[in-house]
């Protein structure tokens, strides 16, 4: 009987079948983070408490080798979390504080200095001054009505890191009954999709180390460099570099733009290239050795994907997406990994699958 003719030839059928796929995946993924930005107070605290409990499961592994019990591990470790952030964040903001007026006032100085040498169009301090205070005086009520909002604000803040210590709690003392409930969750295929999570969880903890210690090198390194060359407001500029670590590229070049700002504005000109050339050399010694020696064993991932997902995180939860995003992205290269080693050519179950196609079973025989 002769065939029937079709309506499209087989390369356009094969394109409109991709096209589908993509569309399908793209809104999954869409109504995802639309579910993700509806429920941020609640993901945000179940991120930043998995980031917690990947940066500091060394220590409650540790604890119960030293016959500490599971709760008390937990609760010392989160403990340590208190101690650690905390104190981090009160070396910071000290820091910016004491040294903060300075900081702006050189990076002003600096802004009035190219503002004189390339004209004043563009640069203009005092004129935008002057537009400040109009707005204040314009708008001076509003902003006062948003006070109360300020405070929710920050209530809610406080409540999302209580709900992200627990968790990390939970997660530390309740591991193995969260692995055991993946694996009921999927009879079937529980041991890959256990493997899926530890792949992930591997992936973010190595990034979250390998981003603290290569934070902590590169804020040492700039900040002995800027007090060698006398640069005020050397330890805020630090406590700047070590937070801007945390955002890859984007953070270290504003830190590093800011600290040869203020060196231009305090110091000169060539105190400012000085400056200049100690964060360009810390920046190649973090490229060409820190991250190929301490993240080697973490997921790869090229400088392109890493600005592209920083842009996105931003776009859709602003400066905690802008810390977030590279974490997760970690994590969603780790489980294409692990599902490229199971599945693609030559992974395990691909070896389990031909070898059981040419098995005697397999054929019939």
């Amino acid at each position: 009987m002769p065939t029937r003719q079709q309506l499209l030839p087989e390369p356009a059928r094969r394109v409109a079948a991709w096209c589908a796929v993509a569309l399908l995946v793209a809104g999954v993924a869409w109504v995802g983070i639309r579910l993700c930005v509806e429920l941020e107070t609640a993901v945000v605290p179940l991120l930043l408490a998995l980031l917690g409990t990947a940066l500091l499961r060394p220590v409650y592994l540790a604890l119960r080798r030293a016959k500490v019990q599971r709760s008390l591990a937990a609760g010392l470790t989160c403990a340590l979390i208190l101690i650690v952030v905390g104190g981090a964040g009160y070396i910071v903001v000290a820091a910016l504080i004491d040294t903060g007026d300075q900081i702006v006032a050189s990076v002003k100085q600096a802004a009035t200095d190219l503002s004189d040498r390339f004209g004043t169009g563009a640069l203009d301090l005092d004129h935008l001054a002057d537009s400040g205070q109009d707005l204040l005086k314009k708008y001076g009520g509003s902003a006062a009505s948003g006070v109360l909002s300020g405070l929710s604000v920050v209530g809610e803040i406080v409540a999302m890191a209580v709900l992200a210590l627990l968790l990390c709690f939970f997660f530390l003392r309740d591991a193995e009954r969260f692995r055991t409930a993946l694996r009921q969750a999927a009879p079937a295929n529980g041991e890959t999709l256990e493997a899926i999570a530890r792949r992930s969880f591997h992936s973010i903890a190595g990034f979250m180390r390998g981003t603290t210690l290569i934070a902590l090198i590169d804020a040492t390194c700039i900040g002995v460099g800027l007090l060698i060359l006398r640069v005020p407001g050397a330890v805020g500029l630090a406590a700047l570099v070590f937070v801007g670590a945390y955002i890859p590229y984007l953070g270290a070049f504003i830190s590093g733009a800011v600290s040869v700002l203020v060196a231009l504005a305090d110091r000169g000109f060539v105190i400012a290239l000085w400056a200049l050339g100690v964060v360009l050399a810390v920046q190649v010694l973090e490229g060409h050795v820190l991250q190929p020696m301490i993240q080697s064993r973490t997921v790869q991932m090229h400088p392109a994907v890493v600005l592209l997902a920083i842009t996105g995180g931003a776009s859709v939860a602003g400066i905690i997406g802008m810390l977030l995003a590279v974490p997760l992205t970690a994590a969603a290269f780790g489980i294409l990994s692990e599902l490229r080693a199971r599945y693609g050519d030559g992974g395990a179950v691909s070896r389990e699958t031909a070898a059981g196609s040419s098995s005697p079973a397999a054929d019939g025989s």
